[in-house]
């Protein structure tokens, strides 16, 4: 029948793992950890502060300790063994745990702490995120802000340019440490002007899209993407209306729509003051309305800086009142 445990005959230590974790040294989980994430011994040694051969001697160490190799080495990076995906999703909330428990946080706060780097769409950025951080600001913490897409944002943090990423999406993997921060509805908004044109919100939803045709619609992206959403999710139906106007910022589409020129759909959260104020209106409230949820990204040993955990946990208590 073969080895149960998968493992060739040639592979002596293959039944070693599973107690050989009880010796291992926290540094080389961390290097580990490193490498998994980034997929590279070099960018692994530039985050961890480390040359790539103490990296390279570090991982080798591990490997023998385990008894079994956790990285096929490629030209350009390393690719992670099945094993390796496994032992770097259960290992790293211990590894940083422990990390905290032998003080192996890295420096206090005290002027000299690095920045805690953060990404997300410069909407949320702007108008939740940073103040509901200035408390910290205040403290002493210190931020480097970067705005962006959830696909770039993702890809960087892996590469380990940022601590924290709010993404529009759960990312695949287990190798980031995620959990859902806000939720967002949106909303189908014109100022007074349209919306008395085409007497909203009293019209049945079936009657939306036809009256809205001809109305020019404003959006942040060629492709239409929150609109699109909306129109299947609310009205069944496949958006047929060309933008307008584009702007690559949903405050501009606010700006934009607030100021008469034409319909869109924002997230509700950004256009509170404008709705309550009168000078926006809904076109329609859906009983179900679209909902997004935006999800805080946390790198996998970031918690080994003591401000990353205060930013985090910020945001976290913040989120409960968006």
């Amino acid at each position: 029948m073969g080895n149960k445990d998968g493992a060739d005959a040639g592979e002596p230590h293959a039944g070693r793992p599973r107690n050989a974790a009880q010796g291992l040294n926290l540094n080389l989980l961390r290097t580990f950890l490193a490498v998994h994430r980034t997929g590279s011994f070099t960018a692994a040694a530039h985050l961890l502060g480390l040359s790539q051969p103490t990296v390279t001697a570090q991982i080798r160490a591990f490997e023998e300790q385990l008894g079994r190799e956790l990285f096929e080495r490629l030209s350009r990076g390393v690719v992670p063994s099945p094993f390796a995906d496994d032992l770097a999703a259960r290992a790293a909330a211990p590894v940083e745990a422990l990390a905290a428990l032998t003080g192996q946080v890295g420096p206090s706060r005290s002027g000299s702490a690095p920045p805690v780097h953060l990404g997300g769409p410069a909407e949320v950025m702007c108008t939740r995120v940073l103040p509901a951080l200035t408390p910290l600001v205040e403290r002493g913490v210190r931020l480097r802000v970067s705005f962006g897409l959830s696909d770039t944002l993702l890809q960087e943090i892996r590469a380990g340019r940022h601590d924290l990423v709010i993404s529009t999406y759960r990312p695949r993997g287990r190798s980031l440490v995620t959990s859902p921060l806000m939720d967002e509805e949106f909303v189908l908004v014109a100022a007074p002007a349209w919306a008395e044109r085409i007497g909203a919100p009293r019209r049945p939803a079936a009657e939306v899209p036809a009256a809205l045709h001809g109305i020019p619609l404003i959006t942040y992206a060629e492709d239409l993407p929150i609109v699109r959403r909306y129109w299947r999710h609310v009205f069944g139906c496949r958006l047929t209306a060309p933008a307008a106007v584009t702007v690559p910022d949903l405050r501009g589409v606010l700006a934009a729509v607030t100021a008469g020129a034409g319909f869109t759909v924002l997230p509700r959260y950004l256009c509170l003051d404008e709705l309550a104020d009168g000078v926006l209106v809904a076109l329609h409230e859906p009983d179900d309305p679209p909902i997004n949820t935006g999800y805080l990204v946390q790198r996998p040993g970031s918690s080994d800086h003591p401000d990353v955990v205060l930013v985090r946990d910020r945001l976290i208590e913040a989120a409960r009142g968006w």
